[in-house]
């Protein structure tokens, strides 16, 4: 950990860490390392899933990424997944942990059906963007995702700021199912489609229809 933390040290910048910290990124010690510099440092680790689980516990922002790189998809289990959950602490992370471990992950069609569910914001996050990189998704699962924005648009006291975030995670899952085309395209716009007009529904149908149409 100390040699790694080492080489995140030389990459740091100050500017950036100030910046996320005024966006709301908040985390112990955070130095600031860009996304790509960092998976270059984690990915020269020889994977190790137990190592990863002790950076994951750090309060420290590149540590905590770089778990998410060295851990292994294949000794993700559902049990297991509870301790990656409750480290989930900002977007950030849960879209790594999207794009590192959770979509590689054989366990992860029990994750999503646990996850999209719950009522934890970034883990619910997390399900949405990882389901979007599966190339073997269900395409019923757009219809969760559009369950989902509704569901957390009409909980009491929720922020914009979650609402939103569940709803952009919706339209990268219905993106990447309609961009299959054929009757899935026709699937995800009948799943968008459903509901009544409220904003975060209107959101995503906007979104979805650009997106579709650039394709």
């Amino acid at each position: 950990m100390v040699v790694l933390l080492a080489a995140m040290r030389r990459q740091r910048n100050g500017a950036v860490a100030d910046e996320m910290r005024c966006y709301g990124v908040a985390c112990g010690l955070n130095y600031g390392v860009s996304l790509p510099t960092l998976r270059s440092i984690a990915r020269a680790q020889t994977p190790d899933h137990d190592f990863a689980r002790f950076l994951f516990r750090q309060d420290v922002r590149e540590l905590r990424l770089a778990a998410l790189h060295i851990a292994l998809p294949d000794a993700l289990t559902v049990d297991d997944a509870a301790f990656w959950a409750e480290g989930l602490s900002n977007s950030e992370i849960a879209e790594e942990a999207a794009f590192a471990l959770l979509c590689r992950s054989a366990v992860f069609p029990c994750l999503f059906d646990r996850w999209i569910v719950g009522d934890t914001l970034f883990p619910a996050y997390a399900a949405l963007m990882a389901a979007a990189r599966r190339p073997s998704a269900p395409v019923g699962w757009c219809d969760a995702a559009v369950d989902a924005v509704v569901r957390w648009a009409v909980l009491a006291g929720q922020p914009d700021y979650a609402v939103r975030l569940i709803a952009q995670g919706a339209v990268a899952l219905l993106a990447a199912l309609g961009a299959r085309g054929g009757a899935d395209r026709q699937r995800v716009l009948d799943a968008a489609a459903r509901g009544d007009d409220i904003p975060a529904l209107l959101f995503v149908r906007e979104e979805l229809a650009w997106r579709l149409e650039a394709l």
